[in-house]
């Protein structure tokens, strides 16, 4: 039982930080969000609500600048003051928008919130083990290559839940009638805004999968679903 207590006790560590970073992260939503309220996104929020056979999707507004979208882990959809205001300056469509709803829909209907605190809890297991074993036979190198090995498998589950998000995103938006070219056009888009940040690193590194792959697994989709001619 000793011999295990350093790794449940790596669970217990990992279950309260992720707690905590739940609490930090709503309190903040919170104090710097306010609803969204835009006509013409309201128009495609309707649509994406009968759709998913609801009567309102909540959108909020998170006060900051960069371009992008989130799902609160309380369920609460939020886009950027920066993502709106790309929107209001006809950077970004309403459609296009629709599909960042339907998207970070996808993670709270996929529970991906909740996925993610028992991914972080087992990767913490595991890094305590990786840290272990691979301490004894490498002692200065162990941690950095544990570290390495789990950042790796967080970043490929990541990458995971972000192409079912969009697959779920995709069927949203055609039974909304929307289709999915707003979804591939806006990829397309948020890669001109974000390549300098993400610049040449490979995709088995990013959280994110890479655009033309996002976009390529989008018309996979279409096709097994008869949409493509």
């Amino acid at each position: 039982m000793i011999r295990f207590t350093p790794i449940i006790l790596a669970i217990i560590y990992a279950l309260l930080m992720y707690r905590f970073s739940v609490w930090r992260t709503q309190k903040e939503l919170d104090a710097r969000s306010v609803r969204l309220v835009d006509p013409a996104l309201r128009a495609v929020l309707d649509r994406l609500a009968r759709a998913q056979g609801v009567d309102d999707i909540p959108v909020y507004i998170y006060e900051v600048d960069p371009v992008n979208g989130l799902a609160a882990p309380d369920g609460r959809i939020f886009i950027t003051r920066g993502f709106f205001q790309r929107f209001r300056q006809g950077a970004v469509s309403a459609d296009e928008l629709a599909s960042v709803f339907a998207h970070e829909l996808g993670h709270v209907a996929l529970g991906h919130a909740r996925k993610r605190m028992i991914d972080f809890s087992g990767q913490n297991a595991l890094r305590v083990i990786l840290m272990t074993t691979l301490g004894r036979f490498v002692p200065f190198f162990g941690v950095m290559l544990a570290n390495f090995i789990t950042g790796l498998l967080a970043a490929r589950l990541s990458r995971g839940d972000e192409y079912a998000a969009d697959e779920y995103a995709s069927a949203i938006l055609v039974k909304a009638g929307i289709g999915t070219a707003p979804q591939k056009s806006l990829f397309a888009k948020l890669d001109r805004l974000t390549q300098a940040n993400m610049g040449a690193a490979p995709a088995w590194l990013l959280s994110h999968p890479k655009t033309a792959e996002r976009i390529a697994a989008i018309e996979r989709n279409e096709a097994k679903w008869g949409l493509l001619r």
